[in-house]
């Protein structure tokens, strides 16, 4: 497939009246032909600032429709999105900014402050953005686009060093959308939920572009709110869902979730981070069927997600490689390994990228000499061809010659009735080498739990090596936008108090507004 065309074009010549987006904040909507002539004057604006095929366009704004006008408008004249994290002080955007070299940046109103750090030409999304649409010259759409061509940039989370900017290209957001729309069966008449962040692949792609590609449509809020989520169960205006474990913990916690009409929603997605059993149950006690996925920036992201009818048989399973994934498991050598054992997981496809923007030893390292992406994660597959995640290559640690998986030893600690989330990282010791530490975010309305108690409770459960030898409790882990738990600050004897954690969505008492991925 050397080209797509344009997608968004297309969709409006099918179905010009069919609602494409709704942004919860304002009450606007948009059909499919409104969406795509405000795309063009969006590419018409771009174009009149001097932008041209390549350039790069950084975005600084929570969730809102035009995110998406100038999504679709930079494919039409081939410049480069790049959205970039709201959440960043000036001292960690500023080296993204030297890196993507935007010609132009849109902010939103609250994000002014921090868009100033960019010396360059910038728009203001609340203030100059409608005047100067109003006043563009549509740009002409591209009958085709090139597949291997960048339509935008995204900013890895950076848990253990200095973001690298994600490549993704046309083809790769087709083969997402083959992905995801198989594995969910994705209909034109489906309505979704966005309110991850749209800096992070599952803010675009779980599941915004695949159902805008299809001809559905989203609710766009500016970020998490469990409120406003329930209420649009209780209306019967969501038909597929995608959260991380937090987002799940927190409308499980809502007084008014399990009430509402649950059944109407025909998928309930979850990534992100690993879904604990613990959850996993409660989940099933409402009567959702939440399917665990796993993918990555790199992958597009859909790489896995299990069906529907394994969520409730097959506990901590992320499924089986979807439609257009190739995946692997090998060992040291790089031989595949046998059904049962752990070894390093890879991926080829359609929906990986290329590489890394600016980064051409980044993109190296990260592939095989036979050009499959390096995860860093560990799997393993049972004979009936399930997968299952066994953590991070760099969180496994060896003690007393033994090989611990802090994934599981953090399972079976989400599993005590006093612990919301734990993290567990290694610790040097005299005797074993390495032991487990673990870190422990209370669970709302309990004591805290000593540690001879957490340790019985883990003894009959893991093997006496496995077991974590101190425990720590704090008042949130620190996250990144993707929900996923920095354990390199945690091994450097850092965390996050009340407030300050990057967390998706408002887990156990971290105050709302966040946004999710």
């Amino acid at each position: 497939m050397d080209a797509v065309p344009d997608l968004l074009a297309k969709r409006a010549a099918l179905a010009p009246r069919a609602p494409a987006l709704e942004e919860a904040a304002t009450g606007r909507r948009l059909d499919y032909a409104e969406l795509d002539r405000r795309a063009a004057l969006a590419a018409g604006l771009m174009r009149a600032q001097g932008v041209g095929e390549g350039d790069r366009v950084a975005i600084l704004c929570r969730n809102r429709i035009a995110f998406f006008e100038l999504l679709f408008g930079c494919a039409r004249i081939g410049a480069i999105l790049v959205p970039l994290n709201w959440r960043m002080p000036p001292a960690e955007l500023a080296p993204l900014l030297a890196d993507c070299a935007p010609a132009l940046l849109f902010h939103g109103r609250e994000e002014e402050a921090l868009a100033a750090v960019f010396q360059g030409a910038r728009i203001g999304l609340d203030e100059d953005y409608e005047r100067l649409i109003a006043a563009a010259a549509p740009a002409p759409s591209r009958p085709q686009w090139p597949s291997a061509a960048t339509w935008y940039l995204l900013y890895t989370s950076g848990t253990t060093g200095r973001p690298k900017g994600v490549i993704y290209t046309f083809g790769m957001a087709v083969a997402n959308y083959v992905n995801l729309g198989a594995a969910i069966e994705l209909r034109s008449s489906d309505r979704t939920a966005n309110f991850l962040p749209l800096f992070h692949t599952a803010g675009i792609n779980l599941h915004t572009l695949p159902t805008l590609i299809h001809g559905g449509s989203a609710v766009i809020l500016p970020g998490f709110d469990p409120e406003a989520i329930v209420g649009l169960l209780e209306a019967g205006r969501l038909d597929t869902f995608f959260g991380v474990p937090t987002v799940y913990q927190a409308l499980l916690d809502h007084p008014r979730f399990a009430a509402a009409p649950l059944a109407r929603v025909r998928h309930w997605g979850c990534g992100g981070a690993p879904l604990p059993d613990s959850l996993a149950a409660r989940a099933r006690g409402a009567g959702i069927r939440v399917c665990p996925g796993m993918g990555m920036t790199e992958t597009g992201p859909t790489a896995f997600l299990a069906a529907p009818e394994d969520a409730w048989e097959r506990l901590g399973s992320v499924g089986k490689p979807q439609l257009l994934v190739g995946a692997r498991i090998v060992d040291a050598a790089g031989r595949d390994v046998a059904d049962g054992e752990v070894g390093d997981l890879l991926f080829s496809g359609p929906a990986v990228t290329p590489g890394y923007w600016n980064d051409p030893e980044a993109t190296r390292a990260a592939f095989t000499a036979d050009g499959w992406l390096r995860t860093g994660d560990l799997a393993r597959r049972d004979s009936d061809g399930f997968w299952y995640i066994s953590g991070r290559r760099k969180d496994m640690f060896i003690s007393g010659g033994e090989n611990v998986y802090p994934a599981e030893v953090e399972n079976v600690l989400a599993g005590h009735p006093a612990v919301s989330e734990a993290a567990v990282v290694a610790a040097p010791d005299p005797k074993w080498g390495e032991v487990g530490r673990a870190f422990i975010q209370l669970a709302e309305g309990r004591a805290r739990p000593a540690a001879p108690e957490l340790e019985a409770f883990c003894r009959t459960r893991l093997a006496a090596y496995k077991v974590p030898k101190s425990f720590e409790f704090v008042p949130n882990l620190p996250r990144t936008a993707a929900g996923k738990v920095q354990k390199h600050l945690l091994a450097r004897g850092q965390s996050l108090g009340t407030g300050a954690s990057d967390c998706p969505g408002p887990a156990p008492r971290v105050p709302h507004p966040r946004s999710a991925c």
